[in-house]
């Protein structure tokens, strides 16, 4: 493989910024630019350790002082020959010294996205699933996310993988000795030894996949929308949530003309919010776009939460909205609970959800988050220990491979020859085994390694 190298941290201001060297010629290129402290070359210094020195250009000038990180194969990220360059975090500086190492093109080229997590499940350090939760490591929004896509890094799902294609090979094997030993062997034992322990596969997948929903909020968040007709709070209610002064807020009807969009942590989970234009009958042509806007929001969302003005009886247009909005996926806020209130959940349908809160004064919001919880995080699940799907490409495979064990079963159930099963049986591993890069395409494999970014 050739040796690549790309700027491992953020490129802008910061006390340093890394420069990662990956392949057989990493040592050899960094010795050309690196001066020792005491004159040693890289080569023939011990493995795992920091050194301190100077990169220097051709005309021996010094660019940079650094601190270079040594690792020799194998024991490394991508068990070949690593190079990490630990030097100021000015642009420039960095720039400077990727130029040097770039220089000598016969030997080194810049990475590829995710090359280097990619070329450590290349050379077997990590299976696949472990290499994507890299991508979710470094994209995890909440602590809960953080720590689920640790489960996955350090192999949780790629072990239960293995744990289930063992059981199933163990099922072809006994009916590969049935048919070729007929005369040894009872078919109608085998098929209902296969059936008993095919029923146990089906249960482990099916665990798996009934923590997808779960796993999905964690990982990607919920899509939410804050609807009501205007100067009901919904502003207000997205600054309390955010913590901070977001969404412009006035007495004026209709201040909000467009969709604001926000990212935020609702007690753990993470939430796409959005705050739309109040919904209302609009004379003024900019507000009539942004109410449908709104309007389109509010199919697409996850989650909505309706505002309603606890101070005020229910007009004909916060009427038209408990009308519209999505029983199984709405909660109804009742805002502005710092005065008399002169609604009451009477007045609501009952299929919703009801939280009181003053967004002015900051009150409700761990019963909101207590709601959220109930509806999108429920099951008892542990982050920290349990094996939680997320992925999306997981979950489509481990659905193909429950689809096979079904065949399977209801072949014999039909009562038919025991051997046929061994057909659904391999293709179901072949699933499991894409799971984990057992099996995959080289076009998905280079899509997959495409999503990372450049120094990872």
């Amino acid at each position: 493989m050739d040796t690549i190298v790309a700027v491992a941290t953020a490129l802008g201001e910061s006390g340093i910024g890394i420069i990662r060297v990956s392949g057989k010629n990493a040592i050899a290129v960094v010795d050309e630019i690196f001066e020792h402290k005491k004159g040693k070359n890289l080569k023939n210094l011990s493995s795992h350790r920091i050194y301190y020195g100077k990169i220097v250009d051709n005309d021996k000038d010094v660019v940079d002082e650094v601190l270079v990180s040594l690792m020799k194969a194998p024991h490394t990220y991508t068990r070949e020959d690593v190079i990490e360059i630990n030097c100021h975090g000015g642009r420039q500086a960095i720039m400077n010294i990727l130029e040097l190492i770039l220089a000598d093109s016969e030997n080194v080229r810049i990475a590829e996205p995710g090359e280097f997590t990619k070329r450590a499940f290349l050379n077997g350090r990590i299976d696949l699933a472990q290499a994507e939760s890299v991508i979710d490591i470094i994209r995890s929004q909440t602590d809960t996310s953080l720590r689920m896509s640790m489960g996955q890094l350090e192999g949780r799902l790629s072990k239960k993988i293995a744990e289930i294609s063992e059981i199933l090979i163990a099922v072809q094997a006994e009916i590969a000795v049935d048919v070729d030993y007929p005369e040894y062997e009872d078919e109608e034992k085998t098929s209902n030894s296969a059936f008993n322990i095919l029923m146990e596969v089906r249960k482990d997948i099916k665990r798996l996949l009934n923590t997808s929903k779960t796993g999905r909020i964690i990982k990607e968040g919920i899509k939410t929308v804050i609807v009501g007709r205007p100067n009901v709070g919904k502003s207000s209610l997205l600054n309390m949530l955010l913590g901070e002064e977001r969404a412009i807020v006035t007495e004026i009807p209709g201040t909000t003309r467009d969709t604001v969009e926000e990212q935020l942590n609702l007690g753990g989970i993470p939430l796409h919010i959005v705050d739309t234009a109040g919904i209302r009958d609009a004379d003024d042509p900019i507000e009539r776009i942004g109410v449908e806007r709104s309007k389109k929001a509010l199919k697409a969302a996850d989650l909505v939460l309706l505002v309603l003005d606890a101070s005020e009886n229910l007009s004909k247009e916060d009427n038209q909205l408990l009308e519209i909005i999505p029983k199984e996926r709405s909660i109804v806020i009742l805002n502005k609970t710092d005065l008399n209130p002169k609604i009451s959940e009477e007045n609501i349908n009952q299929q919703f959800p009801v939280v009181w809160v003053s967004a002015l004064k900051g009150e409700g919001l761990e019963a909101l988050e207590n709601v959220v919880k109930e509806r999108y995080a429920s099951g008892d699940f542990d982050v920290v220990n349990d094996i939680i799907v997320s992925n999306v490409r997981h979950i489509t495979l481990l659905k193909e491979a429950i689809e096979l064990i079904d065949q399977a079963i209801d072949t014999i159930k039909s009562n038919m020859p025991i051997d046929l099963i061994c057909i659904d049986i391999e293709q179901c591993r072949q699933k499991l085994g894409k799971i984990v890069g057992k099996t995959i395409e080289e076009d998905l494999l280079d899509h997959i390694f495409n999503n990372f970014c450049l120094g990872k």
